[in-house]
């Protein structure tokens, strides 16, 4: 549930269900995987867009237990995702895309990382934010802050093999301007941006 920024948009895309079996394993997706900054044009398609966000914060349990682990079960992360068509927040249920913008804000995702190119050439960039109250209200803000990272990594991770084994490649961003990129994306004072994900067909 949405707790600190309010989202206006009615405008929704339904992501197909995520297949929980795949055509490589998991060993050779972790052998393959490597960051890669050149991206073909090629769009990625909307099913493989709801495997990536399903590989990253995905429900797999009826009690709402995700992909990747949450300290205290509190999930402090939130996910968007960008591409040439728009910018749009990942609703965890019923696992749809939330448009925020009709846009294609890739270029000032770019400019907000210091100026990587790549970021505006990757057909997808997945944008993973936190949400620090969610987690400090049990653990605390500096402990809070280190299970918020940390949850971050295990998704991102998980996005990035999930990639390579649909055939994709990505590279993980971590330096940016963190009041730029949060504005691009629309955040609040009380949602940080962590990490970049561009991901694309390899050129």
């Amino acid at each position: 549930m949405r707790d600190v920024v309010a989202m206006t948009s009615s405008e929704t895309i339904p992501l197909p269900p995520p297949r929980h079996a795949g055509s490589i394993s998991l060993e050779q997706a972790l052998a393959r995987r490597r960051s890669v900054r050149s991206f073909s044009k090629r769009p990625i398609p909307i099913e493989a867009i709801g495997q990536l966000l399903w590989a990253g914060q995905g429900v797999t349990a009826d009690g709402g237990r995700r992909t990747a682990p949450s300290a205290g079960a509190l999930f402090g992360l939130e996910t968007y995702v960008a591409c040439a068509e728009y910018l749009a927040h990942y609703r965890v249920r019923p696992h749809e895309l939330s448009v925020l913008r009709r846009e294609d804000v890739r270029g000032a995702l770019a400019r907000a990382a210091w100026g990587q190119s790549f970021v505006s050439r990757a057909p997808l960039v997945v944008a993973l934010t936190g949400v620090l109250k969610r987690i400090a209200g049990k653990y605390g803000e500096e402990r809070g802050a280190r299970y918020l990272a940390m949850e971050a990594g295990h998704a991102a991770q998980n996005i990035l093999l999930q990639a390579e084994a649909l055939g994709f490649v990505g590279v993980p961003v971590g330096a940016f301007d963190d009041a730029a990129m949060d504005e691009v994306l629309g955040r609040g004072p009380e949602e940080r941006t962590l990490y970049l994900l561009p991901i694309g067909f390899a050129a």
